[in-house]
């Protein structure tokens, strides 16, 4: 028995994410696998905004996951994805990326996205369930400039000096996701970009609430107080909660989180009229 079938409890992780059926280390089994995950557990950020520490340790993800009904962000899923995906005996690896979405190049930052690449019978494809407002919802096959279809939108993935740069069909248009690096990444190097990300001041994670979810024709995101609801026919509609009870409902309703104890002041806080001076 590997380390990660002794800390996954598998069948909890299948109750979790309305998983049923046989679970072998199959292209089907991955695409069911993926699409589950990413709908049923959100990305949230409540952790380091809170100024808790965030751990990638498979038993404490497994708590979290598992235990708590809680969500995490990228690190967190995809360590966790990581650790199933071995437990059912695929080949499995993680990566590191560097963000481009909605960013100018002087913007993009150092490489700390994690995404996973997984050697099948059919080929190598790019994994990720924790990228927030895009997060994948299918794997996407590692083939330069096919278009290919995932639950949700359109992606495709394009060769740049080396790397590979995934890319989503958005409005009509190609626009950049992020940039991901071949090199395997190792459990320490993802440790030290997990402290930097969960405990930094300057980087949005600590400062700023956010949560996002997939559902079978929409896309929820929450930023602070500001829900949004991006529908597939490409029209979104915004509502800005006005009371901790709103955001509360909010995070359980649409993102489908267990809140946890002590948070009640930081939802007073995102959701307390901002007074302007004149």
């Amino acid at each position: 028995m590997t380390s990660h079938e002794r800390t996954v409890d598998l069948k909890a992780y299948f109750r979790r994410i309305g998983f049923s059926g046989a679970a072998s280390a199959t292209l089907h089994t991955l695409e069911r696998l993926q699409s589950l995950h990413a709908t049923s557990i959100a990305f949230e950020n409540l952790d380091p905004l809170m100024k808790r520490p965030v751990s990638l340790s498979m038993p404490a993800l497994s708590a979290k996951f598992l235990e708590q009904k809680r969500g995490g962000y990228c690190f967190e899923h995809n360590t966790f994805f990581l650790g199933v995906l071995r437990a059912l005996g695929f080949s499995v690896s993680g990566l590191a990326a560097l963000v481009q979405w909605n960013r100018p190049a002087a913007e993009f930052g150092p490489r700390i996205h994690m995404v996973l690449r997984v050697n099948l019978p059919e080929g190598t494809f790019l994994v990720d369930v924790g990228f927030g407002r895009l997060t994948l919802t299918s794997p996407l096959r590692l083939e330069p400039r096919i278009e290919q279809n995932t639950t949700l939108e359109r992606f495709r993935i394009v060769p740049i000096n080396g790397d590979y740069q995934v890319q989503i069909e958005f409005s009509g248009r190609w626009s950049p996701v992020y940039q991901v690096s071949m090199q395997d990444v190792s459990p320490d190097d993802y440790d030290v970009y997990n402290w930097f990300t969960s405990t930094n001041p300057d980087v949005v994670f600590t400062s700023q609430l956010m949560a996002a979810r997939p559902a079978k024709d929409r896309r929820y995101g929450l930023f602070n107080n500001e829900l949004s609801i991006h529908h597939l026919n490409g029209t979104t509609e915004k509502q800005t909660l006005a009371s901790p009870a709103e955001l509360a409902a909010a995070l359980t309703d649409h993102f489908l989180i267990r809140l946890p104890d002590g948070c009640g002041p930081l939802l007073e806080r995102l959701t307390r009229p901002k007074h302007h001076s004149g």
